[in-house]
């Protein structure tokens, strides 16, 4: 094969690799409208002149209401068992751990002592002249 047949093989094939891509894009996107237009006729369409009208407001509040509240009395024995299980699992849990829990709060606890004790070993020694000036100034004003 010469360089001007690899370049016309080339040419074609690179053609061919940019029809069949087109059409598969065209494809999907026909797919992606069909399906959005189906999405749109599935769609309720309110009337919201008549739904949010005064007569009918309280109406349709009340009767949301009512789907909310037999939605949430149909789930409370599931609520309500999912809560004691959670209870259960947390007690379990701080039961079982609780020699780690008890050693963490203590090395917490010293670890912070330890802080504070630089933090104010710091503090004196940056603020000495200031603190003894007060001091001698609260000294001086208590003898008078």
């Amino acid at each position: 094969m010469d360089l001007e047949e690899l370049k016309r093989l080339r040419e074609r094939n690179f053609l061919d690799h940019k029809k069949k891509k087109r059409e598969y894009y065209l494809k999907k996107k026909l797919e992606k409208e069909s399906n959005e237009s189906l999405k749109k006729s599935k769609q309720q369409i309110y009337d919201y002149e008549n739904d949010l009208n005064i007569e009918n407001f309280d109406l349709k509040i009340k009767e949301i209401i009512k789907k909310q509240k037999s939605h949430v009395d149909s789930r409370k024995d599931k609520i309500i068992q999912k809560i004691k299980d959670y209870r259960e699992q947390k007690k379990s849990y701080y039961n079982d751990n609780r020699e780690k829990r008890l050693e963490y709060d203590k090395e917490y606890r010293e670890k912070k002592k330890e802080e504070l004790k630089e933090y104010r070993k710091r503090y004196y020694e940056e603020n000495k002249e200031k603190i003894l000036a007060r001091q001698k100034e609260y000294r001086k004003s208590s003898k008078e």
